[in-house]
């Protein structure tokens, strides 16, 4: 059962009155127009967050107006953030996520203070902060600041970055940091409007994921400091908030589209990017209006730890997606995607990840379908096929739990922990089999009509399937037995109707495959004429073991240890650091120290503190001298392999 916001009062609550809080006349951020949604609160079984303290039952965050500084010297924000709250008259208090958040004072909107208190620390979920609530209380002023090890952010130096001459900071937000910097109720089912005034050094520019406002300071900021406004009207999850400041530079792309990034890395970036309007046309011809006015990219410095993040109006990208052929965009096409899936409708909870990401890794494809044609497609969805097969042997093989698209994550674990090829691939794979059995035509209009229906919503797997038996199945038992549709959800491995493409667009690399393992010599003219899909096919399908003969022929024919494209670079480091390829080493060293994407970083430095004998010499002298540059989020796994630094 849903639970609207404004439109009818809370009938669990019985709320007095459902209307927008009063507006707080006590300084601090001009309140947005408070004609704005409050996106419901689900009360079904699967919709209980279990990585937040929140009780939103009782009383929840609508709207959030944060007033910040951002400190280099110290690396901490700190400021106000003042909360609109929604209430149950019974409710005694309300309980926000915290992590590290160091507290200054908390008060209401007549600045009367509020008591309140601080919980134990749990190692994922950081610390209940519970506010004592008078019977009038509506709105919740705290004056507050990060911790410089907040779990959300990444300061640079100068040298760190591309320009070499100003700092860089950043935030990434998915799935649980960003209590370690906003105070709120940081669960992806309580979605919430917010808006910023944000002070920064004079010679830095600060971007948000939000529509940038044209008001006055309310409290200019002296001279060599100014200050940048930003309002989300929409209620988006709070892992949406995101920001960086740095030496930016804006260009646009398009009518709704453009890029930011440090002036040194501009053209470079905005080269590569040169399609993005046609993107949002062919997104929007699929599943409908753009709903969140401008679609801008912001390259960030290579520490930032994914691909890509989907931040409302501001994707952020890494570098590492320039290669100075397009040949890796099919990032942007996922990035914007998520405009619907992910940011439109937004799983409830994290044990329903692959509502975001498999929805939106079905999406991608069909993007590069329109733009870049069938071909080319299908090669991403067999190598994604290649990553579900490698995910599901990681997890435990077919019958491992966690190879479920609804998971079972509690508190115990971090949700980052599970976090896999399995909710991208075998989401997508079972989006692709549904179409496959209905009919492309007729699943588009379903998913077209999901997005309809629940836009600015939490979702959940049960919602997802009350769905699609109401809307696409409609009663008809043989369609639903052929569907599959409760074993692809709540069943492990990968289910028997899994539709494939036709492999025989990798005919060719296949066949060089084939010929390799047998002996063969590698064959540079093939290679000349392939693509990064099949350059990657045939490096991730050759035998795992080679002698270092064979390694060397490889690295002489393809250049690979000096690839500029970063997928080829780490398939090929991948496969050095398997055969402890010593002549490779330099180039691990290099690209290690070069970049902190996650999905390259981690499996590499993991790879050779695993290996006793060889690697984890390396991995111990390298490791304590790139710490700085990876965000916490990665080098949070990478602490427990005990390298130092």
């Amino acid at each position: 059962m849903k639970f609207p916001g404004l439109a009818v009062c809370l009938a669990a609550f019985a709320l007095a009155a459902c209307h927008s809080s009063p507006n707080d006349d006590s300084g601090g951020p001009t309140p947005v127009d408070r004609k704005v949604e409050i996106a419901p609160i689900l009360t079904t079984a699967d919709s209980k967050d279990p990585h937040s303290y929140a009780r939103p039952l009782e009383a929840r965050v609508t709207h959030v107006a944060l007033d910040l500084n951002v400190d280099f010297g110290s690396k901490r924000i700190g400021g106000t953030a003042t909360l609109d709250i929604q209430r149950s008259p019974q409710a005694k208090a309300i309980v926000l996520d915290d992590k590290g958040l160091e507290i200054q004072s908390i008060a209401d909107s007549a600045g009367r203070p509020l008591d309140y208190k601080v919980g134990a620390a749990d190692p994922n979920l950081g610390s209940p902060l519970t506010i004592a609530l008078r019977p009038d209380t509506r709105q919740i002023r705290i004056a507050y600041r990060s911790a410089p090890e907040a779990s959300a952010l990444l300061w640079l130096t100068s040298e760190q970055t591309a320009g070499k001459k100003h700092p860089y900071m950043f935030s990434q937000g998915e799935s649980i940091a960003n209590r370690s910097w906003i105070p709120t109720q940081d669960s992806p089912g309580i979605r919430q409007t917010w808006e910023a005034w944000i002070s920064v050094p004079s010679d830095l520019t600060a971007v948000m994921s939000a529509q940038k406002g044209e008001k006055a300071d309310p409290t200019p900021p002296p001279p060599d400091r100014r200050s940048f406004y930003y309002r989300m009207g929409h209620p988006v999850a709070p892992y949406l908030v995101a920001i960086a400041v740095g030496d930016l530079q804006f260009q646009s792309l398009g009518k709704r589209t453009g890029v930011w990034t440090e002036p040194a890395m501009m053209k470079a970036a905005a080269a590569e990017l040169s399609d993005t309007e046609k993107m949002v046309d062919a997104a929007e011809a699929l599943y409908g209006p753009y709903r969140w006015g401008r679609y801008d990219v912001l390259v960030l410095p290579p520490s930032f730890p994914y691909g890509g993040m989907e931040n409302p109006n501001l994707t952020f990208l890494t570098p590492t997606f320039i290669a100075g052929d397009k040949s890796l965009v099919s990032l942007i096409a996922h990035e914007l995607a998520h405009s619907w899936s992910g940011n439109l409708a937004t799983n409830a909870t994290w044990n329903d990840f692959w509502l975001n990401e498999g929805m939106t890794t079905y999406a991608e494809r069909r993007i590069v379908e329109q733009l870049y044609g069938k071909k080319q497609a299908d090669e991403e969805i067999l190598l994604g096929l290649d990553a579900l097969d490698k995910a599901v042997a990681e997890k435990g093989g077919p019958r491992g739990p966690d190879t479920r698209l609804h998971l079972d994550i509690g508190a115990n674990r971090h949700p980052d922990d599970v976090t896999s090829d399995i909710a991208y691939e075998k989401g997508a794979a079972f989006l692709r089999t549904i179409e496959a059995i209905v009919g492309r035509g007729r699943f588009d209009a379903w998913l077209k009509g999901w997005f309809d229906r629940h836009g600015f919503e939490p979702v959940t797997s049960s919602i997802f399937l009350g769905d699609i038996r109401k809307n696409l199945v409609g009663g008809d038992k043989a369609l639903e037995e052929k569907l599959m549709l409760d074993e692809w959800v709540y069943g492990t491995g990968i289910p028997s109707n899994l539709v494939r493409p036709d492999a025989s667009v990798f005919a060719p690399v296949d066949k060089a495959v084939t010929s390799f393992d047998s002996g063969g010599a590698p064959d540079s003219a093939a290679w000349a004429g392939w693509n990064t899909d099949e350059r990657l096919r045939f490096l991730t399908r050759i035998g795992r073991k080679q002698p270092n003969e064979r390694m060397a022929a490889l690295d002489r024919a393809f250049g690979l240890s000096k690839a500029r494209n970063s997928e080829l670079r780490f398939a090929w480091l991948e496969l050095a650091v398997a055969n402890r390829y010593e002549p490779a080493v330099a180039s691990l060293r290099e690209f290690l120290s070069s970049q902190g994407r996650g999905k390259f970083v981690k499996p590499l430095l993991k790879a050779l503190a695993n290996d006793p004998q060889w690697g984890r010499k390396i991995a111990a002298d390298l490791y304590p001298k790139v710490r700085s540059l990876y965000h916490p989020m990665v080098t949070r796994d990478l602490d427990k392999l005990a390298l130092g630094g």
